[in-house]
């Protein structure tokens, strides 16, 4: 059963990685859309679209690329570029079939949390005679842009279309996002409930360690103030100053990364703390929108998004995240039982099971317990010998019918889905 299971999993993430797209990949294929692939990479939306099972991407050729960025710092461009990633499927056809002429999709700058009303949503209305119009799905707001051609489709997984100008939606170029300098990082973990978060990064210095590296990308994963009250948090009061230190570096990564950007991340990411005597290290697992950081000593969720403002990503999470550098020795007894599995002692604390009682070790029934080896070679004369016979060999029966019956079937599994 165990390896049918595993069977059936390894075919499904084949499934999974067969169906995945990386739009990198797509759009290098096209030089005439060289630019704007490279902003989706520096903002990390190239990330959160490769974790999209469903999603269309509104391409602007490197003339109106180029004209958007040169206008507008990175953060900017990144809420403009997400009014561009419908989370929908549009291809060419399904365009020109809009029931009654037109509809709303919602877009990846609406999931952000800083999209007022319905600001990230885009209205998309065919224009009979061909063409079809793409504009803020505020009331009254112009269809400017209009559809130019299909560039790439895998149905209906993701769609590349190309638009004639950009989507502006009131307010999303006109208000500058605020730059990693000026976000108060404290103030915004505050609001976010990590008062104790903020208390220790204070009292140890960390704050400044955090700000410097904000410049160049930074992502902090702060603990609640509930997460510093669970009754599996160490006594923090016992670390010396070091420790403390390593242990809130440990909340944060020098690199901005969203939360699509985890969602994509296999490999272990190094933290602040990370140095040449420690691995301090993150492991990421995703199930569904859900992302877990995982210690080695206990894990937590991500559970929400406090600033996504490039260079800058602060989380908060559910605990407190424990490095196994600092508490990975206590909560360890598995090295005791290595001494036991020595070659003299193991035989004698396993083999004679009525242990408690020392008179059992020279009475007369340690001799039976040989005569089951050596029964073959005698008759079965007693009838204590017959039952024990018996009963080694009756288990036995049941297990090899089993076990074949297993390996048939898995056998046909196999077929099956080579086939």
């Amino acid at each position: 059963m165990g390896a049918m299971r595993r069977l059936l999993v390894f075919v499904a993430v084949c499934l999974a990685v067969s169906d995945a797209h990386n739009i990198t990949d797509i759009l290098d294929g096209f030089p005439e859309y060289s630019l704007f692939n490279s902003y989706l990479s520096q903002t990390r939306l190239a990330d959160e679209i490769n974790t999209r099972e469903t999603i269309t991407i509104l391409a602007l050729n490197n003339g109106e690329m180029s004209a958007l960025a040169a206008k507008h710092p990175l953060p900017v461009i990144k809420k403009a570029l997400s009014l561009h990633i419908l989370l929908d499927y549009f291809d060419a056809g399904k365009l020109h079939q809009i029931s009654d002429g037109s509809t709303t999709s919602t877009t990846l700058f609406q999931t952000t949390g800083n999209a007022p009303g319905n600001i990230g949503s885009v209205n998309i209305t065919d224009l009979k005679g061909g063409k079809v119009g793409f504009g803020s799905a505020i009331p009254g707001s112009p269809l400017d842009s209009t559809y130019t051609k299909e560039v790439k489709k895998i149905p209906y997984n993701i769609s590349v279309i190309e638009i004639s100008q950009p989507i502006i939606a009131p307010g999303v170029l006109t208000a500058p996002a605020p730059s990693a300098s000026d976000v108060n990082i404290t103030g915004a973990l505050e609001k976010a409930g990590c008062k104790t978060f903020v208390s220790l990064i204070v009292k140890t210095g960390v704050l400044k360690v955090y700000q410097t590296a904000a410049e160049k990308g930074l992502t902090l994963f702060a603990p609640s103030d509930e997460a510093f009250k669970a009754a599996d948090v160490p006594d923090l009061s016992k670390l010396t100053n070091a420790e403390l230190v390593s242990l809130l570096q440990y909340h944060a990564v020098a690199s901005y990364s969203p939360k699509g950007t985890l969602k994509t991340t296999t490999d272990p990411i190094s933290t602040l703390a990370t140095n040449g005597a420690g691995k301090f290290d993150l492991k990421v697992s995703t199930a569904g929108d859900d992302v877990t950081l995982k210690t080695g000593v206990d894990s937590s969720r991500v559970a929400s998004t406090v600033v996504d403002s490039t260079p800058l990503c602060i989380f908060t999470v559910d605990n407190v995240l424990l490095p196994a550098e600092l508490f990975g020795k206590s909560p360890s007894p598995a090295p005791a039982p290595e001494p036991v599995t020595s070659p003299a002692p193991a035989p004698e604390a396993s083999a004679p099971s009525p242990a408690d009682a020392p008179a059992s070790i020279d009475s007369p029934p340690a001799p039976p317990t040989e005569s089951p080896e050596k029964s073959p070679a005698g008759a079965p004369t007693s009838h204590s010998e017959n039952t024990t016979s018996e009963s080694e060999k009756s288990p036995a029966s049941p297990a090899a019918l089993l076990n074949a019956i297993l390996t048939v079937s898995g056998s046909v599994i196999i077929s099956i889905f080579l086939s």
